[in-house]
Order: C-alpha cells, then sequence, then structure tokens
C-alpha cells in the first residue's frame, strides 16, 4: 500500500484535504480521532493522564476535558511531553493496527497535526503539507472554533513554524484561496501522483526518464535529497551511509531533474537479499537487469552495482548500490567533490552536458558520449586528491 503522510498547522485545511481524499477512496486514519480515543472514559491513557495532571483535566462526568488540559500543556513545554509520552505510543499502536487492515492496494493517508514535530516524515511514501498564511489561519481559529485571539495565536505558536513543516514537505498544498481551489489541488494530486505511485510500489516498478532533459539549477535538490536519505535510511537502517551524488549534488550545475544518491553496502550479496525488498517497499524498487560503472583504469574492467530508482512518478531517483571500498563508490564521491572545487572543470562539464543533450537526447547515447570526458577528468580530480589530501 502507499502511505501518506498528511500534516499542517492548526486552521490551515488539513482535515478539507483529509475529506476530500477520503472521497477519491483513500483509507484515512485520523490522528485525532484516535489520540480522542485513547483516553476516552475508562481507558488506561486516561488514568494515566490524570495521574500527571489531577482530576481538574476531568469534566463533571468523569471524561477529559480537553480545553482544561490544553490551557496547561500549550503553556508549559514539559507538561506538554509528559502528556505525549502517554498518549503518543498509543497512537501509534492503533494507527498501526488500522494500516495493516487496510486493502492491500489501498493509498493510506495518515492525518497527523504533529507528524513534523514527532519525527515522522520519513516513514512514510510522501508526506502533504497543507499551508495556509497564519492571518489567515488565526481568523478561522477565532471564527470557527470560538477561540479568542490570544489563544489561536499560542495554539500556532506551540506547533512547528511554516519553514520546518516546508522541509518535510513532498507536495505543498496552498488553502489561501478557495475551497473550490483546494479541492481541484487535491483531485490533481491523487490523479496525478498517488494512484499511480501506488500502483508502481505494488509492481515494483521504477520510474525512468527516456530523454535527457537539464534543468537549470534547482536550489531546492539538496532538500529534496534529505527527504529520499531519510525515508532511505529509515528502510535499511541508520547506520548504512547515504551520500548525494552525480549533477544534483554540484552547486550551480544544470542537471537532468534525476536525485541520484548513493547507498553504501558491505556487499553485492547483501545488496541482493532482504535489503532490497526493504527498499522497495519504501517506494525504491530495483531496476531489473546487470548495472556497472565503466573502469577508468586501463584494462580495469567494470565496477559492478545494483540500481535501484523511485516508485513516485513526480520524482525520479537514481539510487546506486556500490559495495564499501570499491572503486566506484570512490570514483563518485571523488567526481562530485572534485566539480564542486573546480570552477573551470564544472563549467567545461556544463558546455558539455548541453551540446550532448542537444544533439543525443536519448538517455543511454547522452551517457555513453560523456565517456571520454569523465577518462580525462578523473585524472584531474585524481591529481587534485592528491594535493589537496582528499579522502572520501
Amino acid at each position: 500500500m502507499l502511505r501518506v503522510g498528511l500534516t499542517g498547522g492548526i486552521g490551515s485545511g488539513k482535515s478539507a484535504v483529509a475529506s476530500r481524499m477520503a472521497a477519491l477512496g483513500a483509507v484515512v486514519i485520523d490522528a485525532d480521532l484516535i489520540a480522542r480515543e485513547v483516553v476516552a472514559p475508562g481507558s488506561e491513557g486516561l488514568a494515566e493522564v490524570v495521574a500527571a495532571f489531577s482530576d481538574r483535566v476531568l469534566d463533571a462526568h468523569g471524561a477529559l476535558d480537553r480545553a482544561a488540559l490544553g490551557a496547561i500543556v500549550f503553556a508549559d513545554e514539559a507538561a506538554r511531553r509528559r502528556l505525549e509520552a502517554i498518549t503518543h505510543p498509543r497512537v501509534r499502536a492503533r494507527t498501526a493496527e488500522l494500516a495493516a487492515a487496510a486493502p492491500r492496494d489501498a493509498i493510506v493517508v495518515n492525518d497527523v497535526p504533529l507528524l513534523v514535530e514527532v519525527g515522522l516524515a520519513p516513514t512514510y511514501h510522501l508526506v502533504v503539507v497543507v499551508r495556509t498564511a497564519v492571518t489567515t489561519r488565526v481568523e478561522r481559529l477565532v471564527r470557527d472554533r470560538g477561540m479568542d485571539r490570544a489563544e489561536a495565536e499560542r495554539r500556532i505558536a506551540a506547533q512547528a513554524d511554516d519553514a520546518r513543516r516546508e522541509a518535510a514537505a513532498d507536495v505543498l498544498l496552498t488553502n489561501d484561496g478557495t475551497r473550490d481551489e483546494l479541492r481541484a489541488a487535491v483531485d490533481a494530486l491523487w490523479r496525478e501522483r498517488l494512484v499511480p505511485y501506488e500502483r508502481n510500489v505494488r509492481a515494483r516498478r521504477a520510474v525512468r526518464p527516456q530523454r535527457v532533459v537539464l534543468a537549470e539549477p534547482d536550489s531546492t535538490w539538496p532538500r529534496q535529497y534529505a527527504r529520499l536519505a531519510a525515508r532511505i535510511r529509515h528502510a535499511v537502517g541508520a547506520d548504512m551511509r547515504v551520500d548525494h551524488i552525480g549533477s544534483t549534488a554540484v552547486p550551480g550545475l544544470a542537471a537532468k531533474d534525476v536525485i541520484d544518491i548513493q547507498l553504501t553496502v558491505p556487499s553485492l550479496a547483501q545488496a541482493d537479499g532482504p535489503l532490497a525488498e526493504r527498499l522497495a517497499d519504501a517506494g525504491f524498487p530495483r531496476l531489473p537487469g546487470d548495472w556497472w560503472d565503466n573502469s577508468r583504469r586501463p584494462g580495469g574492467g567494470r565496477w559492478e552495482k545494483r540500481l535501484h530508482g523511485s516508485a513516485d512518478p513526480a520524482r525520479p531517483v537514481h539510487l546506486h548500490l556500490r559495495q564499501a571500498g570499491s572503486p566506484g563508490l570512490r570514483y563518485a564521491l571523488l567526481m562530485r567533490d572534485h566539480l564542486r572545487a573546480d570552477p573551470d572543470q564544472r563549467a567545461a562539464y556544463l558546455r558539455l552536458k548541453r551540446e550532448l543533450a542537444a544533439a543525443a537526447p536519448g538517455s543511454e547515447t547522452y551517457g555513453t558520449l560523456k565517456e571520454p570526458w569523465f577518462d580525462e577528468e578523473h585524472l584531474r580530480a585524481e591529481e587534485w586528491a592528491a594535493r589537496t589530501g582528499w579522502r572520501p
């Protein structure tokens, strides 16, 4: 199944997005509803909350007085963390139960207000953030929820700010317009990205652009890499090395809009085992066939590797699995770092890329025609490494 994290600040309109996705066929798991369920009257969760904060957080009927509890925790970070330690594990356990019960081909949308704050972004195939101007959110909370303005501002300040949420967002839905505009944006996201993404994950199918189209340097490429790398680490273990390589890792360099990532593995035999399945489950299926890099040493043969891609139709990825200590792994890092350090060679490489993209837009031909330049660049890079003491 496809796992989508949905979040947004209080008053952003996140619930409207969740409702539309449910109408389109998503299995929506609402963390707020679950959070209420785990502290319902008679529950162990409520008993722990009362033990931590006293019975002043109960109403006259013995149920949780959420306003009274909110007045305590939103003004005291330590108190809020005590509450989260009680509720979050229970919410996670119930969320896992509901997700496990969803159909195999489901698009499961987890509606989580504090998704960014508690570090859940890497656990999803995609994170959708609903962004709305703070002034608009305050007005909505005052108008629709009866909050006074000071309380609305406190609630907003207690959550992650917009910059932090946007750093976690694969998709940013702006909700400063009409409800119809928001609905149209959600429908397009569902049709053009989420449905084909789910099919690709289920079929273990990666997206591969067939033509070379150079994109101008994109300042968001490093942030996109960071989100992808976090998912990869979550899938395979945080102790495995992940690096941003290739042209999108070199500031100021035009490139195919494909994020190249290198995962260092102890051996290629390990890359062929359960690790490959974990990557596929996370949205990075293995590409069929045999893959290698051409050796830069005369008579050196080929440097074998494994290649995975991305099942996300809107974010192509080349995930190169190379063995620790291998010449191919070292070469990928050396080329990146030399081009970062040498503006003249970076400019020369850019000229070559533009010429070949215009003359040979087929991806295989484009790659082959760059080989002579890489042979020469390898010598220059090795000289630079020896002179500077560079290490991978």
